[in-house]
């Protein structure tokens, strides 16, 4: 069985006390694969597997779902901890909730719900992630659609972060919970790259709240390290400079620096991450494209193998994921600066373009039943065809090379019982 024998703001400090250079990897995890690939590198590498799952992705079923296998809280838990009895890993493992919080599902954003009802729900959904056992909850008040002025202000984030924290801590020891950890702040505070003296005020009026009532300090904070994900690319300019102070000041505090968009990056600035003091970094669309070429590449594979074969029916993956990925329209918040304008009649015209959106917006729809129906034919033709025996392991690799590169960039291996 997996364990938890420290919670994260105890392991941060531990990394602090002996002085260990690394970077935890924070994984999104897009689909089963992606689990199974974390949960068998975590077992051979011997570094801490961290979940992060968005409100998109994982929520209550009366706040809609998510677009993950479709399950709630509780069914993400027990099936994460299923599979890894199922792949033998018994290290430690972290479910953490990336951007909590208010306003957090594209729905709750775009109908403009009222601040109570936004609040209310957040804090709801936070109780459903702390009785399936999350270990780890970004607070993340930092949304806000009537706010139209720009960014929500400073002292806004901290009394929403204060009223979550307060909430969810109540919750803890009203149902005998194990503790959680916190995760404060986002990438996007104040409207991007902000100060240190902001970063140092916002943690310091924040830890003083916190003490007056006699709240956790968190073990994470985010900032912005000039990261920013589009299509397949980090079209952001890393600044290492700014990413030192402010790990830096986070250091002083005893908590964590977190950086989010780390998808894509070069290996170069990868590799500095550690030595910067970049404490922890999520990655979460690449392993979600990675996984969609895979299968685009088996059913490219298929399409020519099964061409002159009478006795089998072409399963078609290809046409059926990118009209799938094309009508979910969530391709709308990745495009490039210069293709803003770009229409789903535009994107369907342009081959380059829709297998770029296909990719990039694949797993959003791997639970649609005609991908589910046709991605099951798919598998079924390249076994009969020889070209895979097990097509989930040449996804399942696929991804583990991906999250590989994180692990060795980030000198990850053997961290637990460093740590430990």
């Amino acid at each position: 069985m997996p364990k938890t024998a420290v919670s994260l703001r105890d392991f941060v400090s531990r990394m602090y006390e002996k002085n260990i250079e690394a970077t935890i990897l924070g994984i999104g995890p897009m689909s089963k694969v992606v689990m199974i690939a974390a949960l068998e590198l975590g077992r051979d590498m011997d570094f801490p597997v961290l979940f992060i799952a968005s409100r998109n992705q994982i929520d209550s079923h009366k706040f809609g779902g998510g677009y993950v296998m479709g399950w709630d809280q509780k069914q993400f838990a027990d099936a994460i901890r299923q599979i890894a009895d199922d792949v033998g890993f018994d290290g430690l493992l972290y479910l953490c909730r990336d951007h909590g919080g208010p306003w957090q599902r594209d729905k709750e954003k775009n109908s403009k719900l009222p601040p109570d009802e936004a609040m209310e729900i957040a804090k709801q959904s936070y109780l459903e992630d702390i009785e399936a056992g999350f270990n780890l909850l970004h607070i993340d008040p930092t949304k806000d659609p009537h706010c139209a002025d720009g960014p929500v202000a400073m002292d806004m984030v901290i009394e929403r972060t204060l009223e979550l924290i307060e909430f969810t801590e109540g919750k803890v020891k009203e149902l005998n919970l194990p503790p959680v950890s916190y995760e404060i702040g986002t990438e996007e505070t104040a409207g991007g790259l902000i100060s240190p003296e902001a970063f140092e005020k916002f943690i310091a009026d924040l830890l003083a709240e916190l003490d007056k009532r006699n709240l956790s300090h968190p073990a994470f904070i985010v900032g912005q390290t000039g990261t920013l994900v589009k299509m397949d690319q980090n079209v952001g300019t890393f600044d290492a400079e700014s990413a030192k102070q402010l790990c830096e000041i986070a250091k002083k505090y005893n908590i964590g620096f977190k950086e989010h968009n780390a998808d894509y990056l070069p290996l170069d600035i990868l590799k500095h991450h550690p030595e910067l003091g970049i404490t922890g970094a999520n990655v979460a669309p690449e392993y979600g494209l990675v996984e969609t070429r895979a299968l685009i590449s088996l059913a490219e594979k298929e399409a020519e193998a099964i061409a002159n074969k009478k006795d089998l029916t072409p399963s078609g993956f290809k046409k059926v994921i990118q009209k799938a990925a094309l009508d979910c329209k969530r391709w709308k918040k990745w495009l490039l600066k210069e293709d803003e304008g770009l229409t789903g009649e535009d994107i369907a015209g342009n081959r380059e373009k829709l297998d770029d959106v296909t990719s990039v917006c694949g797993h959003y729809v791997f639970e649609v039943d005609e991908v589910k129906a046709s991605r099951k034919r798919l598998y079924d033709n390249v076994k009969t065809l020889g070209i895979a025996e097990s097509p989930e392991r040449v996804l399942v690799d696929a991804v583990k090379d991906s999250i590989m590169s994180y692990v060795n960039a980030f000198n990850m291996k053997g961290i637990s019982n460093k740590v430990l």
